[in-house]
């Protein structure tokens, strides 16, 4: 489980973030950049969505 994963599952579980329209970029950002994986990107979106 990468550092990158870790940080942004706590952040959505925590709601730690400006906008949901914000992270999901994030995240966006992260998977194109090979920073997460693309089950992982579905799972923190899928997350995200719930919150």
């Amino acid at each position: 489980m990468n550092l990158t994963y870790r940080a942004c599952k706590s952040q959505i579980e925590r709601q730690s973030y400006t906008t949901k329209e914000d992270m999901q970029q994030k995240l966006d950002i992260f998977l194109v950049g090979d920073r997460i994986t693309q089950p992982q990107y579905e799972e923190l979106t899928t997350q995200l969505d719930a919150a």
